[in-house]
């Protein structure tokens, strides 16, 4: 596994408040209307538990387990940053135990204007690595990142989800 593999940045400016940016990271009634969906559970203090759920779409699949995603949050800072660790259960036989998961958001210096980067240390995770990098899209494994943040970004834009999940 590469560097760029290992340590994987992504940046996306939104036209959103940092605010509602921190919101539709840590709140599961915005977290299931953008990327692969699920329904996120934070205890946003050091030391607090995270898990991702399957909602009812999720659910309709083969195998997949009640929490798809857990860690635990490591540093706090509404609505400017976010770290945690994070591991990805939804192939129990590919789990490869945790990696951090950076989120910083900044306002721009544009008015309305937010960026939000997304740092992925994937350090001895070179499977996840692979998914989020959006390299196994082709075998139904998603966009990773980039459809999560783009998802992101279009759902706070427009109001409007850019996948109907239903």
């Amino acid at each position: 596994m590469t560097t760029a593999d290992a340590f994987q940045i992504y940046a996306v400016y939104i036209k959103a408040t940092p605010e509602a940016i921190w919101d539709a990271i840590t709140k599961p009634e915005w977290s299931q209307q953008y990327g692969y969906g699920g329904l996120v559970d934070y205890d946003l203090r050091a030391g607090g538990a995270f898990r991702s759920r399957a909602d009812d779409a999720m659910k309709e699949y083969p195998g997949v387990p009640d929490v798809i995603v857990d860690g635990e949050v490591i540093e706090s800072d509404p609505p400017k940053k976010l770290v945690q660790t994070w591991r990805m259960l939804m192939d129990a036989d590919n789990v490869e135990g945790f990696t951090t998961l950076t989120y910083e958001i900044v306002q721009s210096s544009r008015p309305g204007v937010a960026k939000l980067t997304v740092t992925h240390d994937l350090t001895n995770a070179p499977g996840l690595a692979e998914i989020v990098a959006g390299r196994r899209e082709s075998e139904g494994a998603g966009g990773g990142w980039n459809e999560v943040l783009s998802g992101m970004k279009t759902l706070l834009e427009t109001g409007q989800p850019m996948v109907n999940w239903g």
